[in-house]
């Protein structure tokens, strides 16, 4: 598999990586396999994949654990990719950027992960009532302490806020459903009757003035945002942002929580714990107003004999040579369908066919 840098150069990734997410969180309990995610996570390092993506949040703890007994006597193969500051509590999540808190979560998660160094160790969510620089330089400390080998940035726009408003899924306890004031990347986003009036401003924005800011602590590495056909804001100012300073670019949800792979039909319902069950992007009505996005691909599929999958996460990959797609799956027959993508080409012709597809559509759209 293609090879990729990452950040100033210290780390060196398959360009598809492995998010291991959904082997133990968000998505439904019931189709979860211990043992087919460990499967999933050697068959991914046998197809070329390096870099594999958990957080200390997933499951909670579990993720990390899951991660450790597949990898077992193949952890110099792997790259591995952990988050900090987001904890699951009551039901929400609640952000936490303490310093002492940062430290014990790097030493919970070496523990968890069996392993001596973390290669990127990232900040998931910025804690609003603790300075971003005083999260980031605890994060340094554990570099110069040869806990970690690099940091990361998980990006949110305005949108992921307005989706976590809506789920209730909060800082400090969902105080958006009492018509509260919360800060996300120091914008001041106002909400009423849990839904948010998100700031009309270049999507990540906010993210930018958070990385301008910890960049002054400590230089970023890699930042973590959404990227596919479907959301596609990244390319406007975050992407830029990265490529212009030799930071590497972790492409989220490069399949569109499984809309892109076209195995997904308008209607079919998903169980009550799965958080597409809540997103508005996977109403019955969303999913079918978005099928032509499915379509498109499909027709660039055939020409090339590949999947729906494999377009998508080309498309991704073929913005930007620093780009690394982290399509999550918890199925080792989808990891190496997968990382096949990597060697997908897409000409001229097959990225003005995706460029002239219809833009997604979400019951959100309204609101800018």
């Amino acid at each position: 598999m293609e090879r990729r840098t990452v950040g100033s150069g210290a780390l060196r990734a398959g360009a598809v990586g492995l998010g291991c997410m959904p082997m133990s969180w968000a998505y439904t309990r019931s189709q979860r396999s211990g043992v087919e995610s460990e499967r999933t996570v050697r068959t991914a390092l046998d197809h070329g994949v390096t870099l594999f993506d958990t957080a200390d949040m997933y499951g909670p703890f579990t993720n990390e654990l899951l991660l450790a007994r597949a990898l077992g006597a193949r952890r110099a193969e792997a790259l591995l990719a952990t988050k900090c500051g987001l904890l699951a509590s009551d039901g929400h999540l609640v952000a936490n950027g303490r310093p002492d808190y940062v430290r014990r979560a790097c030493d919970a998660s070496l523990r968890r992960l069996r392993t001596d160094v973390i290669d990127l160790y990232q900040l998931q969510r910025a804690d609003p009532e603790v300075p971003v620089e005083e999260t980031w330089g605890a994060m340094a400390e554990l570099v110069a302490a040869g806990k970690v080998r690099a940091l990361g940035l998980c990006a949110h726009d305005a949108r992921a806020v307005r989706e976590a408003t809506v789920r209730g899924d909060v800082a400090r306890g969902g105080a958006a459903s009492r018509g509260a004031t919360s800060r996300e990347g120091g914008v001041t986003v106002r909400t009423a009757r849990g839904v948010l009036a998100a700031p009309r401003e270049a999507p990540y924005a906010p993210t930018v003035r958070v990385l301008e800011r910890v960049q002054q602590v400590f230089p970023v590495s890699a930042v973590q945002a959404e990227l596919s056909v479907w959301s596609p804001e990244a390319l406007r100012v975050l992407l830029p942002w990265c490529v212009a300073r030799g930071v590497g670019f972790l492409a989220a949800r490069p399949l569109g929580s499984g809309y892109l792979t076209g195995t997904l039909t308008p209607g079919q319902g998903f169980e009550p714990d799965d958080v597409r069950a809540r997103h508005p992007r996977f109403t019955a009505e969303m999913m079918a107003a978005n099928q032509p996005v499915v379509a498109g691909l499909r027709r660039v599929a055939a020409r090339h004999g590949a999947t729906v999958a494999q377009v998508a996460l080309a498309w991704v990959l073929a913005a930007d040579p620093r780009v690394v797609a982290l399509p999550g799956t918890k199925r080792a027959a989808f990891a190496a369908e997968n990382a096949a993508a990597s060697a997908l080409r897409l000409d001229a012709r097959d990225l003005r066919e995706i460029a002239a597809l219809p833009r997604a559509r979400e019951s959100w759209d309204v609101w800018g």
